[in-house]
């Protein structure tokens, strides 16, 4: 009888035990919180900007080229015996250096046979004009009608001046000969190809090397449409900046000395000439910059006033967002009138009491609300 009733008593000691766990766990959860937590401001930083006068830089590119390139030529005809060691390809010469040097000695003779024809055309004209003098004071006895020109020696004495004239003139080109056995550098040049060695006979006119001008270069550079808008009126003499990129950049100073006077029919665009002294560096100590590089320029073009200059990024479409007296975002429609590098200059659209959103939320709409956090520094260009 006992042992049922234990039976029975079991299972309801156990439910009782289960209903009193759980009322402890559910005594010890926190209480819901009613209330909904405050929603947080999105959080930009802005910065004021301030207008001013900008000259715009315009960039280019093109090839540094020589201003000359000359194909030399003998004057005379000779065996070379002689040459420069710098007149090899790829050698530089100074301006007057001897190149080579031609076997003179036929040309020597011929300046002393001049020499002595000169000089018999002289003695010959001396005596003609006193056999004129003798015959002008005989004249004086006779009548007027005997006394001619013939018998004056006139054209005994103009051919005689005509001789030494003459002479002096066969002189002159037997010395030019001779001194052209020594042909010389026109300027300073850089030996791009010779076409003679010693022993070599050569004839007058032959072209035996090819020189180029190292005393100035010149680059042939295309100014875009876009571009052109921005060209000064007169830009002849303006400075430019000829930067050589590479591991290390090298500058150099240029001016625009010329356009082409043509636009190109091919791409429509106008090319301007840059002129830079010295690439080679032959007289000062400059960095050379060898024919054949590709460089970029750069020059300063119109002056546009009351500008602003922005970063890209805070430009999109025509687009940008300041923050309002209320602290809302308010979008701006602006007029770009020239992208330069990671800038925009801005002319219209925007007041230097404008705040420049420069950290945009990534889903900004016109009147939301902002937290705004000051930049130390404003936009100023």
């Amino acid at each position: 009888m006992i042992s049922k009733s234990l039976r029975w008593l079991l299972p309801c000691v156990i439910l009782a035990g289960a209903y009193g766990g759980y009322s402890a766990i559910a005594s010890t959860e926190p209480e819901p919180d009613s209330a909904k937590p405050n929603k947080s401001l999105p959080v930009v930083t802005v910065s004021p900007i301030r207008s001013s006068n900008y000259n715009v830089v315009i960039s280019s590119h093109g090839e540094l080229q020589p201003v000359e390139v000359t194909q030399l030529s003998a004057q005379v005809s000779g065996e070379v015996i002689s040459w420069h060691r710098n007149f090899v390809v790829g050698g530089v010469v100074k301006r007057g250096e001897v190149l080579f040097e031609i076997e003179s000695d036929n040309y020597q003779a011929a300046v002393l046979q001049a020499q002595a024809q000169l000089a018999s055309a002289q003695a010959m004209l001396i005596e003609e004009k006193a056999k004129a003098e003798v015959a002008k004071r005989q004249a004086k006895n006779l009548p007027q009608k005997q006394v001619t020109d013939l018998y004056l020696r006139k054209p005994q004495v103009l051919s005689a001046t005509a001789q030494v004239k003459s002479a002096q003139a066969a002189l002159k080109r037997a010395k030019r000969d001779l001194d052209n056995c020594k042909v010389v550098a026109p300027y300073d040049a850089l030996v791009v190809a010779r076409d003679i060695g010693v022993g070599q006979f050569i004839t007058a006119g032959a072209q035996v090397a090819t020189l180029n001008n190292v005393e100035a270069g010149e680059i042939h550079i295309p100014i875009a449409g876009f571009d052109s808008a921005f060209l000064p009126e007169s830009y002849a003499g303006l400075p430019a900046k000829v930067l050589l990129r590479g591991l290390n950049t090298v500058e150099r100073e240029g001016a625009i000395e010329r356009d082409l006077g043509v636009v190109d029919t091919s791409t429509r665009m106008i090319n301007v000439v840059v002129r830079v002294e010295d690439p080679y560096g032959i007289s000062s100590d400059k960095t050379p910059v060898k024919f054949g590089s590709y460089v970029e320029v750069q020059f300063v073009g119109k002056e546009l006033e009351q500008i602003y200059r922005l970063p890209q990024e805070l430009v999109n479409n025509q687009q940008v967002w300041v923050v309002n007296e209320n602290n809302e975002l308010e979008p701006r429609t602006v007029n770009v009138v020239r992208a330069e590098k990671e800038f925009m200059l801005i002319a219209e659209g925007l007041s230097d009491e404008d705040q420049i959103v420069l950290t945009v939320p990534e889903y900004p709409q016109k009147g939301l609300l902002v937290d705004v956090n000051v930049s130390d520094e404003a936009i100023i260009f």
